[in-house]
């Protein structure tokens, strides 16, 4: 059994850690907050450019001119797959469900050799572990990531891309939808189809109430300057980097979610240590109490016998 200085050793050291894990889910609460907020006002912007691609694209089609090289799909013989994670860890199953999203799309929803661009320490540790091909690497993104930052990742899929090493690629990230909820997603970035996801279905499409039916009579037609082309040789390029930049956005709230929620239950964990030690502490005391009552009124029978 533990003496009483080792018990008090470890309610100290339980102390400690409850502390650091509060301070923890403190700091993690603050950034969450900012994080959703990135997160809320960035989707309306990545869903309108998601429409005028749509919209342009039907254009260009209907005139029968050929489509964007982006756009266009063909037989899939390689596919790259960039994969978000965290650089640290104490975020609760976080970046242990995206690998193992990641992992069973290698191994069963992917039928053609994939490589990896991680995008995260986590994932990119645990694709070297294994032995999977990386394409690239990009570590220590900020927490407050700008659009800057997602130009590199874009650069190295659209390459990929366009020079016929891969014929897709798919963004696997963690879709923030509450606090308590992060979603692995899966998502088809290239060839760009924005009317639906590789896994949530179709697109919502926005609120055409005043527009009438889409394709109807009462839809309204847009005026295109310099040209429909020019126009959406400039934006997908474009659409690719804010997909990536609120794909990261998502990530983030997400990680700063799962590691307020992953430090509350640590600290609550810690009081309850507190508390059992504590109780445990208290019998001791009191059972070594009781002893040397015991043998303080033998010692004194024994004397006066």
């Amino acid at each position: 059994m533990p003496s009483t200085r080792e018990i008090r050793r470890r309610i100290s050291s339980a102390k400690n850690i409850s502390q650091i894990t509060r301070a923890m889910e403190m700091v993690a609460a603050a950034r969450m907050r900012r994080a959703q907020q990135a997160v809320t006002a960035g989707r309306p912007y990545a869903q309108k450019i998601a429409d005028i691609i749509e919209n342009l694209a039907a254009r260009i089609q209907g005139a029968g001119e050929e489509i964007h090289p982006l756009l266009q799909a063909r037989p899939i013989k390689n596919i790259a797959v960039i994969m978000i994670t965290a650089d640290k860890g104490l975020a609760g199953a976080l970046n242990t469900n995206i690998v193992r999203r990641t992992t069973r799309f290698i191994l069963n929803d992917a039928k053609a050799p994939v490589g990896i661009i991680a995008v995260g320490r986590k994932g990119r540790d645990f694709m070297v572990r294994y032995g999977r091909p990386l394409i690239a690497e990009f570590i220590n993104i900020s927490d407050r990531p700008t659009i800057g930052d997602t130009y590199p990742i874009a650069r190295v899929a659209v390459d990929e891309y366009t020079s016929g090493r891969v014929d897709a690629v798919y963004l696997i990230y963690t879709d923030f939808v509450n606090t308590l909820v992060q979603r692995p997603t899966v998502y088809r970035l290239l060839p760009v189809d924005i009317s639906e996801s590789a896994e949530e279905g179709p697109v919502p499409a926005v609120d055409r109430a005043d527009q009438g039916p889409v394709g109807g009579p009462n839809e309204i037609e847009y005026i295109y300057e310099p040209g429909t082309r020019e126009v959406l040789t400039q934006l997908v390029p474009r659409y690719i980097e804010v997909r990536i930049y609120q794909a990261l956005l998502e990530h983030i709230a997400s990680e700063h979610s799962a590691r307020m929620v992953a430090m509350r239950n640590a600290t609550e964990n810690a009081k309850e240590v507190i508390s059992d030690l504590t109780l445990a502490y208290n019998k001791l005391r009191q059972a070594n109490i009781t002893r040397e009552i015991i043998e303080v009124s033998s010692g004194a029978a024994a004397l006066s016998g």
